[in-house]
């Protein structure tokens, strides 16, 4: 894989190399007109951070051999990043300790008024806990505060990570938090059995569909076309809103349980036969 390969598959724009040894700002899919993306490039190597959905650096490595110097700076920083996401681990765990199951601002001010859950209250905020695991391990969480700002917690490992609604159906994949939440009111009142997989982000929903045999995507609507475009190389069956802008829990609020329920019931059926 080239580095401008790399930089793309970590939802990054980029069309052409930038300078050898100079971290350089570029836009990125999830936010097409911010500069979230950050690379590095260094010839046979290279890092590469998209700030909106990662917290670590991911490091990319030329197919040809690299030189000793090269190897031994890559086993310290794999170390360091090892190091940092069982640090993170770890304070996940103590936060959903401190967390008890309550309602939110957030979860009220998003129309999920008897929603409830995981909530730290800390000194200076009230914040919503959303636990992000790889393969069933806690790897960290995501922090929503009442005026709906987000963050992971630094660190953390966020490659693959998601949280699940398991109620031992078919995989529903989304991108966001009240997006499952959505996608699970729809499930419930269809009588369909499901296990919604929150994704955190479109580059990696992408990465958790390559490692499930089948399913379904609930695409965001996006002015990117970035949502559509990962549904669409998933090969799987997918619904998303005809309404730019919208992901399926904005269409819950705008059409209802009723009616969304309707809309998304064709595309339930196949994953379910799927």
């Amino acid at each position: 894989m080239t580095f401008l390969d790399f930089c793309r598959l970590h939802g990054i724009l980029i069309d052409y190399l930038p300078p050898v040894g100079v971290w350089r700002r570029y836009a990125t899919e999830d936010h097409p007109k911010k500069r979230n993306g950050a690379v590095k490039y260094m010839g046979d190597h290279g890092f590469v951070q998209n700030h909106a959905t990662e917290t670590a650096v991911s490091v990319w490595q030329s197919d040809k051999p690299a030189d000793i110097k090269t190897q031994i700076e890559r086993r310290q920083n794999a170390g360091k990043t090892q190091a940092d996401q069982e640090k993170a681990a770890q304070k996940a765990a103590w936060i959903i300790s401190k967390s008890v199951l309550h309602e939110h601002d957030y979860l009220f001010q998003k129309g999920l008024k008897t929603e409830r859950g995981l909530v730290w209250q800390t000194d200076n905020a009230v914040l919503l806990v959303v636990p992000m695991k790889v393969d069933g391990r806690l790897v960290g969480c995501q922090l929503i505060s009442p005026d709906g700002q987000k963050k992971f917690l630094t660190g953390q490992r966020t490659s693959e990570a998601e949280f699940v609604m398991d109620a031992r159906g078919p995989h529903i994949l989304v991108e966001g938090y009240v997006t499952g939440i959505a996608v699970r009111m729809i499930c419930e009142a269809l009588k369909m059995p499901y296990r919604i997989h929150v994704c955190f982000s479109a580059g990696n929903l992408a990465k958790i569909a390559r490692k499930l045999p089948a399913g379904v995507v609930i695409a965001d609507n996006d002015e990117s076309g970035t949502g559509e475009r990962v549904a669409k190389e998933t090969g799987w069956p997918y619904w998303m809103s005809d309404v730019v802008g919208e992901d399926a829990h904005d269409a819950w609020r705008r059409m209802g349980t009723f009616k969304l329920s309707q809309a998304m019931r064709l595309c339930l059926l196949r994953q379910r036969r799927a």
